[in-house]
């Protein structure tokens, strides 16, 4: 059956199954920039933003978000029009392998859409359930801290 949704500021009409989590939704109608680790909540690479709050999209049934907002890390920045976010992320070597990026970059963003100015501690807590099996966190956790950076000096807030 094919139903609404409003995916990346864009109506769309995914076709899906009854009983399809909305990683299965959203993979099966192309959106291949929401990573499938676990299928069991534990490593944040499916995460997408339900409604502005992160969530892991293998965990929730996409019957029972349709027509509400979801963001995947396409519609916070592209390859030609980055986020600053995804810019310090590259600028930190915070990228390695690439798997959990995703993930990351958009628990981090809605950690610094409600904090623009967290301590390393808070950073921490926000990543916490997204596991990186390349970087060690620090690089990570680096480019937070730079893009928190960038917003305080330059007085921008998060878009």
């Amino acid at each position: 059956m094919k139903l609404p949704f409003k995916i990346n500021n864009k109506q769309k009409h995914l076709e899906l199954l009854p009983n399809e989590t909305l990683l299965q939704a959203l993979r099966n109608n192309h959106f291949t920039e929401v990573k499938c680790g676990c299928n069991e909540g534990e490593c944040g690479a499916c995460t997408v933003l339900l409604e502005g709050k992160p969530v892991n999209s293998c965990q929730v049934l996409a019957m029972s978000v349709q027509e509400k907002e979801i963001t995947t890390v396409k519609g916070i920045g592209t390859l030609y029009t980055p986020h600053l976010l995804q810019k310090s992320f590259a600028e930190a070597g915070a990228d390695q392998c690439g798997f959990c990026s995703p993930g990351m970059v958009l628990a981090s963003y809605s950690l610094l859409k409600e904090n623009p100015q967290p301590t390393r501690e808070e950073i921490l807590v926000a990543l916490d359930g997204n596991l990186c099996r390349c970087t060690g966190y620090v690089k990570i956790i680096d480019a937070v801290e730079m893009t928190a950076q960038k917003l305080h000096s330059n007085k921008l807030v998060m878009e």
